[in-house]
């Protein structure tokens, strides 16, 4: 088929010949729904829209007050579907509770894909799938010491736990001459001391003997780039 502009109307072909072939009666646009099909007292209800947005979703959350079976269909996205943002929109509609079809334009003739039916989602199961991103999240929070990032920043670098540690590390080295890990650990530098070190990730640090690290001249300068940090682990910790 060849792909010219399409256009809302090019899907509803597509999604009326499937769900006949389903064994559904289909008509368009009945009372402001694009598409509703039924067998018996059995009613679903499809909206269409050329992209996924705020408002097709809006749409389809308001057409389950007359049917739990809501899908929305739109034309296949050209980007891959294995991208984080198209796989943050599908989790988006599955925890709306709706049905999602994909329509294809690129072969001989259309055809369609239902990424997943509508239906309840299960949170507790969400929950138990994501304990362990969970427990990183809450780990991550409880390890910073400062509060210097501002909710809702974009394109601005974030103070991990793992930046607070390497400059931690870095003023120590700094102030009192090269150590081990073991030595750095017992100012309470953490687990991740060693691995800071090793591997190295902003080249603040320099391996000089066997296990012995000391800053390297970039380390020496960027590191003092965080006042409110070395503030945390002044002298009085030494």
């Amino acid at each position: 088929m060849s792909q010219g502009k399409i256009y809302e109307t090019d899907l509803y072909e597509p999604i009326q010949l499937y769900f006949q072939s389903q064994g559904y009666e289909v008509q368009a646009e009945v009372n402001d729904c694009d598409v509703v099909a039924w067998i018996d007292d059995s009613l679903l209800i499809v909206e269409l829209k050329i992209n996924l947005n705020i408002t097709l979703l809006m749409q389809a959350a308001k057409r389950q007050r007359y049917t739990p079976d809501v899908y929305i269909a739109i034309q296949r996205p050209k980007t891959s579907l294995r991208k984080r943002r198209w796989r943050d929109l599908v989790h988006l509609v599955r925890r709306l509770e709706l049905g999602l079809i994909l329509v294809s334009f690129e072969g001989k003739k259309p055809s369609i894909q239902i990424v997943h039916e509508p239906g309840p989602f299960d949170r507790k199961r969400s929950a138990r799938q994501s304990k362990k991103a969970r427990d990183k999240l809450i780990k991550e929070a409880r390890d910073r010491r400062s509060n210097c990032n501002i909710g809702g920043s974009t394109h601005v670098p974030t103070i991990t736990a793992y930046k607070e540690k390497s400059i931690q590390i870095a003023f120590y080295l700094d102030h009192l001459g090269p150590m081990s890990a073991k030595d750095l650990k017992k100012l309470n530098t953490g687990e991740r001391t060693y691995g800071i070190l090793y591997n190295n990730y902003y080249n603040w640090f320099k391996r000089i003997g066997r296990g012995i690290y000391d800053l390297t001249d970039l380390g020496k300068r960027e590191y003092q780039g965080y006042p409110e940090i070395i503030k945390l682990y002044g002298k009085s910790e030494l």
